[in-house]
């Protein structure tokens, strides 16, 4: 395990050439042992670090068992740091295999002399309540600890309390009476009251526990009216209900009577917060009648900082179920009684409110309103909604404030939401949102660039004569070289590329390519291209990968920016493909390939062992497949029209009942039936991709899918048209095209699929059978419609947001990996397999690893004994188990059979399940072999009946017993 931990540790660092596992915990141990105060707690305080790099148990344990002899007989200094580091490496705590060694070190120090060493004692008890819940000697200690005569010990009794509450039903349960005697009690200090009180929100184990915690925390919030405790009562009293679930409407109704009956601020500040945790995570629970008193508080508060949270509750509860129970259940759901709601009233009130927070809220609830409730006829709300967005836009934009570009970024993303779920509101608010561009200031231009083109990317609503407007912009930006106007540059160019949906113009590449080079950095440059790359602008992007060229510093750089060219080259090559041109189609394809194989060449010098570019290769490799499965489909039916089938073709194939006779010669057949196969392949293999990209964005992976969606599409017309046109069925792809498209490229792609799908039905149903002709140019103008879709590189290509990866280490693992283990026939092996997640800065972005999934597999290399028939079932071993991770941790174990002798290849493949139960084939894939060998009691037997020597008694015994 030592040295498959090591291997495993080994590469497990970031590219820093830094000692292995066993290297740096020798190097912390040795300023442990340093008689130097300082040592010790620098080599203390660097334990994170190494957990972090070296997160298995191996090294782990090891570690905290060293720390926990530092706290056993270090001073209070160097607990304290102990203590911090147990605190901020908790996820790792459940690793430590020897717990009761370690909490024996530790808990020694809890019968010293020294109130504060006990009290870091025992905040390092509820530090690790995790993993020891149940330990009655902690559970004793802290109890004693809490009648104490030192306020620090008291104090961190109370901590330890609270973490041992929330981990150990038994300790909640034995520890509530006590709590509640000491709340109650006379003798206890309002201040230890208050620190007590929030122990109550953990006793929710059971339904009697939390029923008597409230009854106890009504009690005090009747019985202490004082600010301080009703603020903590209340919030105690929420957090207990939102854990046990069964008192949230109580608790509801609760804090609106305080908001609406208690007159000091405080109290309703923390009512609204509240509320507002209530409504994030139940809002189903929400009735009309407590939205209601909400409305009604919120019309008639005087205050605006107590109107914005309200609002703030309100909003978060309009963009959930909360808001059609509350139309629903009211009496008349008609358009002209819709204004009559409270609710309604509220937001058209605060729509124009002079505080900037308050009109957001409004106008956000306006939106949500009319994005949920599509049933209803809601068009006097959706008018109130774009003129309260509109009037906010206008304030904002001319606002440089950090609070006017938080409402800005709420009111535009109101706007897209609302063009969304409203198509025909559209054109009012880009009108809008380019008459006010002009004006504003640069940081909301941003902004607004970034809504103009998600508003395009859904909905084609930016004609071409707005780009004469946005040109002058453009223009009158690139004077400027400050970073907003560098980051304006790229928003305004992105909404250039949107909005131009056909091939940019001489002009204005020509305006985009002057500006660069007047005032722009080449990183801007390089954001520009990149766009154009996503939006299908290949021409304009081409140019500027080349110019940047020679202005990188790194040969991978170069590379890769060398190969970016390659590939907008070869895509610019598609563009002029026209229909029934098929020589012409065979030359731009031939001319695309040609620029793709240098770009894949490119590309491959561009990786490194720390940047593999897996994705990228492996998209542009398919992409290569595939043009030349189009380029060979064109030639297939070409050569059909050079040697057509005979006029006796249908007759034939009708005698023989071999509908591939049809087609003509044998080898056009072949080719045909070649050519649909190779097509499936092709699916398949981006289906391999997709599954592969956990970390793509939804539009990358959408953008394979169509990819797979076009070969599937081919291969379906080929078997339609020529092979099988009797029994292929339509039925199964007209569904195409009646999700909600996100990006033109797909909208663009989606109408070729469903015109080819009416143009091959139509064919099959009106000229049955088919005549080659017919099937071939149909064939041939599908492919050339395919491919004049300009192909989209979408942002996964470029930027890897979310980075997740698994590292798996095996036990047992030889020392050197090419060395065999070995195990006697007659025994089984257990194979242990660890592993941790590990995650990039923005775990969870996309998705997120609900479970893993391993699967284990051997097969036979070498043969060792006698040669002689070996069922298939003892020459390998199929497993499969699924692990839910726990802190990015997780582990289990196989028992394989290794009953015939000789060489064993192991195989422990990994991928992750998501949260919506998709299984991604993320890897990694590890080997070991196993040397099967016969176990000496059998070889000992074989050898005397080698030599003619008949087993003894006691031999003869065993055999038949183990035969048996």
């Amino acid at each position: 395990m030592a040295a498959g931990a090591k291997s495993f540790l080994a590469d497990a660092g970031y590219g820093e050439q830094e000692l292995d596992a066993n290297s740096a915990l020798m190097e912390l141990d040795k300023g442990l042992r340093s008689g130097k105060l300082g040592e010790q707690c620098e080599a203390v305080v660097r334990f994170p670090r190494l957990f972090q790099k070296y997160p298995f148990p191996i090294l782990i344990n090891s570690a905290f068992l060293k720390l926990a002899d530092v706290f056993r007989v270090g001073n209070n200094f160097l607990r304290l740091c102990v203590l911090k580091v147990t605190q901020q490496s908790e996820k790792h705590l459940e690793k430590i295999l020897n717990v009761d060694e370690f909490v024996k070190r530790v808990f020694s120090v809890i019968h010293s002399n020294d109130p504060v060493a006990r009290a870091i004692t025992l905040r390092m008890l509820g530090s690790m309540a995790s993993i020891i819940p149940e330990r009655k000697n902690a559970h004793h200690s802290i109890r004693q600890s809490l009648d104490s005569h030192d306020n620090v010990e008291v104090e961190a009794a109370i901590f330890a309390a609270a973490n041992f509450s929330a981990q150990s039903k038994d300790f909640a349960v034995g520890i509530c009476n006590k709590i509640s005697e000491m709340i109650q009690g006379l003798a206890t200090p309002v201040d230890l009251k208050l620190k007590l009180i929030p122990i109550l929100q953990h006793m929710h184990h059971d339904a009697g526990l939390a029923s008597s915690s409230r009854q106890l925390l009504q009690q005090l919030v009747t019985s202490y009216p004082s600010t301080k405790m009703v603020i903590v009562t209340l919030h105690t009293f929420t957090l207990l209900a939102a854990s046990s679930l069964v008192d949230i409407p109580k608790q509801i109704q609760l804090l609106l009577q305080y908001l609406k009956n208690d007159p000091r601020k405080a109290v309703k500040r923390l009512a609204i917060q509240d509320l507002k945790l209530l409504a994030n995570k139940t809002p189903h629970t929400w009735s009309r009648e407590n939205i209601q008193a909400l409305c009604e508080s919120a019309l008639h508060t005087p205050y605006d900082s107590l109107k914005m949270g309200m609002l703030s509750v309100l909003s978060t509860l309009s963009g959930t179920i909360a808001i059609k129970q509350y139309f629903s259940s009211a009496p008349g759901t008609a358009a002209t009684t819709a204004r009559s709601f409270d609710l309604v009233k509220l937001a058209q009130e605060c729509c124009y409110h002079t505080n900037r927070g308050i009109a957001a809220h409004g106008v956000r609830i306006l939106t949500n309103i009319s994005a949920s409730c599509q049933e209803k006829d809601l068009l006097p709300l959706e008018q109130d909604a774009v003129f309260g967005l509109e009037a906010l836009l206008v304030l904002c934009s001319q606002d440089d404030s950090p609070g006017a570009q938080a409402t800005l970024k709420i009111t535009l993303t109101c706007m897209v939401k609302l063009v969304k779920c409203r198509p025909h509101l559209s054109q009012s608010v880009v009108e809008s949102l380019l008459t006010q561009l002009h004006s504003a200031q640069d940081s909301a231009r941003i902004l607004m660039c970034h809504c103009l083109a998600a508003i395009a990317m859904q909905l084609p609503v930016l004609a071409d004569g707005i780009l004469g407007d946005l040109m002058d912009l453009y223009k009158l930006i690139g004077q400027s070289a400050t970073d907003k106007k560098q980051e304006l540059l790229v928003s305004l160019a992105t909404v250039i590329f949107v909005s131009s949906q056909k091939a940019l113009s001489t002009e204005i590449k020509t305006v985009i390519k002057q500006q660069l080079e007047n005032s722009s950095n080449g990183w801007t440059a390089y954001r520009i291209a990149r766009q154009a790359s996503r939006m299908g602008n290949h021409d304009m992007a081409r140019e500027l990968y080349q110019s940047l060229l020679t202005q990188v510093a790194s040969e991978h750089f170069y590379f890769w920016l060398n190969s970016l060219k390659e590939f907008s080259h070869a895509e610019q090559c598609l563009t002029g493909l026209q229909e029934d041109n098929y020589s012409s189609a065979l030359s731009c394809i031939a001319e695309a390939l040609k620029s793709y194989h240098k770009g894949i060449a490119s590309l491959t010098a561009a990786s490194t062992p720390l940047n593999p570019l897996s994705f990228q290769c492996g998209f542009v490799k398919l992409r290569i497949d595939l043009l030349q499965a189009f380029s060979q489909l064109i030639c297939t039916c070409n050569s059909l029209k050079t040697s057509p089938p005979p006029a006796i073709a249908t007759t034939v194939a009708m005698t023989s009942g071999n509908d591939l006779q049809r087609c003509g010669r044998i080898s056009n057949q072949a080719r045909m039936k070649h050519s649909m196969e190779e097509f499936r392949s092709l699916a398949t293999r981006y289906g391999d991709l997709y599954q592969s990209s956990f970390d793509a964005d939804s539009t990358t992976l959408r953008n394979v899918e169509l990819q797979q969606q076009s070969c599937l599409l081919i291969s379906h017309a080929i078997e339609a048209l020529i092979l099988d046109p009797e029994s292929v069925s339509f039925q199964e792809y007209s569904s195409n095209g009646t999700a909600h498209v996100e990006s033109e490229y797909e909208r663009r792609m989606m109408s070729v699929f469903n015109h080819v799908l009416e143009e091959v039905e139509s064919l099959n149903r009106k000229y049955a059978p088919v005549s080659y002709l017919a099937s071939n140019t149909c064939l041939c103008n599908a492919v050339i419609a395919l491919l004049k879709v300009p192909l989209s590189f979408q942002r996964y290509f470029f930027q890897k947001l979310q980075s997740t990866s698994i590292k798996l280490a095996l036990s047992p693992s030889p020392r050197n990996p090419a060395e065999p283990i070995a195990v006697q026939n007659n025994q089984q092996l257990a194979l242990k397999v660890e592993g941790v997640v590990q995650h990039g800065s923005k775990p969870g972005l996309f998705r997120k690893i609900q479970s893993v999934c391993l699967n284990v597999s051997s097969v036979l290399q070498s043969k060792s004994g006698q040669d002689y028939k070996i069922p298939i079932d003892s020459m390998t071993n199929e497993m499969e188990q699924r692990v839910e991770p726990h802190n990015d941790y997780f582990s289990t174990q196989f028992l394989l059979n290794f009953v015939i002798l000789g060489t064993h290849n192991i195989t422990v493949e990994s991928s992750v399940i998501d949260s919506n139960g998709i299984v991604w084939k993320t890897g990694p894939k590890t080997t070991i072999f196993v040397k099967s060998l016969e176990d000496p009691y059998s070889q000992q037997v074989r050898l005397q009946q080698q030599q003619g020597q008949p087993p003894s008694q006691q031999q003869q015994q065993r055999t038949a017993y183990s035969r048996f």
